[in-house]
């Protein structure tokens, strides 16, 4: 028998009939031993989130307003859930000792993770499952950073005495005995934790779409689902928008060769997105003959062009630009460069704010000839193996975009030629990522 961690997304878990549909899936395969929950998410489109209740009643108990009519949203979904299921539990203790810890101000993580916790306990008992308090085996540093290494050694000797458990997604416990939760979307990288200290053979993570596809389907109509996805593919179609999985899960399962098996918890006959580390692992024929694996992108950046007679020349000119960079806690997200000239990417959010003092600042650190700014960027991301020497990959991008009229504004391509960067004005950023996908996959 192998091991399978599942974590399962807010929509997953957003009521007694998401329930129902996990505990079928998580029964279907004796495999499935450990498992993750995300706190209740949305019913429907007005509805709100569990975290974002238990943020607003933070927030009123810090500032001294009575939180009690919204906790108590929060108490009738949980009991809502629980009297559907006919669960004999009873989380009154955990409200009242929530609603405790929010008057003292414990803090925003504390409050935030509560939704995690209080739906873990709930799946626990309806699964028949040991729950598992993720304060008790998870762990961050004094500095507040993830503590991989003591983590899964805990997590590990417990495992080993468990045979099957939910742990809580989200959170973990700080070195100053005080809750601390990963980043929203944060359960993802907990699953991906869970999974390498039970030597998984896979996680999954089930939520409400069958996996990543080759493009956003708001801006392409019906794009190609991605069946197999590696590692580094995904990290680059994260970093451009693909917001499907969360991006730091990645590297815990990674380290291990763990598969990534992205699956949709309403259709469970679905076989989703299966993410590993090799190209050639599990890849069929036909996603072999697929040049990209898939087109991603994000709006709003600057590029920051500075000219400077031989630039090549003077050793130390890159960092002195990019230590103005750090001084102004702006990172750069490219460095397209020629002979003379150095161009810097930057998020347009961040640079904006000290615009002209980072331009004084690089004029007096690196006494460029000329230093020239161009924002409203749009930078797209066409990834994929299937781009190692291919022959005309580039060519067909440019000439698609060329017919349509569209000007590329900056082009970036990585030595591992796993991905071409293509800069485009704002406007026509949705056109682009059409055109592309276009003239691969019609």
């Amino acid at each position: 028998m192998g091991i399978k961690v599942a974590k399962f997304g807010g929509s997953s878990l957003a009521d007694e009939n998401q329930f129902r549909k996990v505990k079928k899936i998580v029964e279907a395969d004796p495999d499935r031993r450990y498992i993750v929950p995300s706190a209740p998410g949305k019913r429907f489109s007005d509805d709100i989130k569990i975290t974002d209740l238990l943020y607003r009643c933070y927030d009123m108990a810090k500032s001294g307003e009575n939180f009690e009519k919204e906790f108590s949203l929060i108490e009738k979904r949980y009991n809502d859930i629980i009297s559907a299921l006919s669960l004999s539990l009873s989380l009154e203790d955990d409200f009242t000792e929530i609603k405790s810890a929010l008057r003292a101000k414990v803090g925003r993580d504390y409050a935030a993770s509560r939704g995690e916790y209080l739906n873990g306990k709930i799946l626990a008992e309806y699964l028949g499952y040991t729950f598992i308090d993720a304060a008790e085996v998870i762990f961050f540093d004094e500095n507040g950073k993830f503590a991989a290494e003591h983590t899964n050694y805990v997590l590990s000797e417990r495992l080993k005495r468990t045979e099957r458990a939910v742990i809580p997604g989200f959170y973990g416990i700080s070195a100053n005995d005080t809750i601390k939760t990963f980043s929203r979307g944060g359960s993802d990288i907990t699953g991906a934790i869970v999974a390498k200290a039970a030597r998984a053979d896979l996680y999954e993570n089930w939520t409400d779409v069958s996996g990543f596809l080759c493009a956003d389907p708001r801006i392409v109509k019906n794009p190609r689902p991605i069946g197999i996805i590696t590692y580094r593919e995904l990290r680059e179609l994260s970093y451009m928008g693909a917001t499907v999985l969360h991006e730091e899960a990645i590297f815990p399962v990674k380290s291990e060769g763990i598969p990534i098996n992205i699956r949709n918890t309403n259709k469970p006959e679905d076989c989703g997105t299966m993410i590993v580390a090799s190209v050639s692992t599990m890849r069929t024929d036909d996603e072999n003959q697929n040049i990209i694996t898939g087109i991603a992108g994000k709006k709003n950046f600057s590029v920051i062009t500075l000219e400077k007679d031989r630039m090549n020349e003077e050793v130390g000119f890159g960092r002195r630009v990019l230590e103005v960079l750090e001084h102004h806690n702006v990172c750069f997200e490219h460095l397209p460069s020629g002979i003379d000239t150095m161009s810097v990417i930057v998020d347009d959010s961040l640079f904006s704010k000290d615009k002209n003092e980072i331009i004084s600042d690089l004029f007096d650190e690196t006494g460029a000839d000329s230093i020239d700014v161009e924002s409203g960027i749009a930078l797209i991301a066409v990834a994929g193996h299937g781009m190692k020497n291919m022959r005309g990959t580039a060519a067909k991008i440019f000439t698609a975009l060329a017919d349509a009229n569209i000007n590329i504004r900056m082009i970036d391509q990585g030595s591992s030629e796993l991905n071409i960067i293509i800069g485009v004005n704002n406007d026509d950023f949705e056109e682009s990522i059409r055109t592309i996908y276009g003239a691969f996959e019609n």
